[in-house]
């Protein structure tokens, strides 16, 4: 970013950030890595989860719990989305300590391959019938490898943006990577909607289902074009040469940093319960499997939410920037509270237009509790251990809100048989998001450099010699 950055700098003079400037050719190019590459991501996630709502029980779990009915198989089938959270932890932490190494743009374009590697693969999986009981050992497999690929992912992403960005535009900047994912999930409705629609209902079961997966192919060669035109971290080159040590201060972090990454774990929890409802294929299945209704309708209104979602979610980035990130996250979580048992009643009318606008306005709180998310996390972490912290706050925070939210209101929904079980539940979650961010304190616009962290540093420093742990800096790329 030679000539397009300017430097921030203390009184040694030492470099303490780069200032990304939206008018500047290579500065947009890096908003556009984050946010395309993110895209692509989620694509490939997604396309599973609605594949897991819709078509891949019948394929490969029913016949494995045939005696049961098809409920178990729809239970496993969105099991099998909650899995892969827990290996986000795992795909974030190998990122971060090989990404110390190659550079956070390598690791970038590795989970980006990795990801729809996994996708591909799933796309010209033999079913159940062809091969038994193997096909879903490997199904689960390869969704394991999506959540490795995911967890390495958000922290690179989201963390290079905003560390860049000018203090007075972090949330905006930091909006870039976190719109990636309502544009994946965008991107995959329309793309199993386009072919539900072209196909009869026998040729999407057989052979049509497959498509979406397939063009992952095509996405990630779009994804890895403009993320290698990237350059990489500023800071990281400027910093390579230095005489740090630089492995997984994780000891630093639990012993210095527990408070807010607990905090924000619960806090994205309480996003990810009502945002799973949506992304994670649970309204989509509760719709067309218990209610009867319409696929093809529901899908494209899933659709018109993410589209929604995109909106609310650079918006409340952007009035974060304005109001402060607590203000936001509040606002919307008090909105979410309320909506939730609105959303579900309106879906139980079975009215497609009712269902959409359900969806619709939930996008709102969901934009503002999900936008502001990197600005608030790089601001709650000290630099030399904001990518562990981060990171983990979110992998960690997606496994509470959203690994097995639609598996739990599946199986309240068999239990209670009303939806306002499914609602209650997600509404706990949501208070206790809720608490978390009343308790936080807020740190928008807060200087996000080393120096800035002198007291904490010298704790780090401490625990350090104390455990015989190894001091790292985010700065040169380090972390989880």
């Amino acid at each position: 970013m030679a000539g397009t950055a300017s430097h921030l700098t203390g009184a040694s003079g030492a470099p303490q950030g780069i200032i990304l400037d939206h008018k500047k050719p290579e500065d947009r190019r890096v908003a556009l890595g984050t946010l395309v590459g993110t895209a692509v991501e989620w694509y490939d996630f997604f396309i599973y989860a609605n594949a897991a709502a819709i078509i891949l029980a019948p394929l490969f779990f029913n016949p494995f719990v045939e005696d049961a009915g098809a409920a178990a198989g729809r239970l496993i089938s969105f099991a099998t989305v909650g899995i892969s959270f827990f290996f986000r932890p795992l795909g974030a932490a190998v990122a971060g300590h090989f990404g110390d190494r190659l550079g956070r743009k390598s690791m970038l374009v590795l989970t980006l391959i990795l990801m729809g590697v996994a996708t591909f693969l799933i796309g010209i999986l033999p079913t159940y019938s062809a091969i038994g009981v193997w096909a879903p050992i490997l199904l689960i497999s390869l969704r394991i490898v999506q959540g490795f690929a995911a967890g390495g992912e958000w922290g690179g992403a989201a963390l290079m943006a905003v560390e860049h960005a000018p203090a007075h535009k972090r949330g905006l900047f930091g909006g870039f990577p976190q719109i990636g994912v309502p544009l994946g999930m965008l991107l995959a409705t329309l793309a199993l909607a386009i072919v539900d629609g072209f196909t009869t209902e026998e040729q999407f079961t057989s052979w049509g289902w497959r498509i979406p997966f397939l063009l992952s192919v095509m996405l990630v060669v779009i994804g890895m074009i403009i993320r290698l035109g990237v350059s990489e971290s500023p800071v990281m080159d400027e910093l390579a040469d230095a005489d740090e040590q630089v492995r997984l201060p994780l000891v630093d972090m639990f012993r210095t940093s527990w408070r807010p990454l607990l905090q924000g774990m619960i806090i994205f929890a309480g996003n990810g319960v009502a945002g799973y409802m949506i992304t994670g294929g649970y309204i989509l299945s509760y719709t067309t499997n218990d209610l009867g209704l319409v696929r093809e309708n529901i899908l494209h209104l899933v659709s018109l939410a993410a589209l929604c979602w995109v909106g609310t979610t650079l918006g409340s980035a952007m009035l974060s920037d304005r109001i402060g990130r607590k203000k936001v996250y509040l606002i919307g979580f008090l909105i979410q509270v309320v909506w939730i048992f609105i959303t579900f009643k309106l879906i139980d009318t079975k009215s497609y237009i009712l269902i959409g606008l359900g969806m619709v306005v939930l996008t709102i709180p969901l934009g503002m509790t999900y936008g502001p998310q990197a600005a608030l996390f790089a601001e709650m972490f000290p630099a030399r251990i904001r990518y562990s912290g981060a990171g983990l706050a979110n992998a960690f925070g997606a496994i509470l809100g959203g690994a097995f939210a639609p598996f739990i209101a599946t199986a309240l929904q068999a239990q209670f048989h009303t939806s306002m079980a499914v609602a209650s539940y997600l509404c706990v979650v949501t208070v206790l998001g809720l608490m978390a961010t009343v308790l936080l304190k807020d740190r928008t616009g807060r200087d996000l450099s080393a120096a800035a962290d002198a007291e904490l540093n010298a704790r780090i420093d401490e625990v350090a010699r104390t455990h015989h742990a190894t001091e790292a800096t985010f700065d040169r790329g380090a972390g989880f």
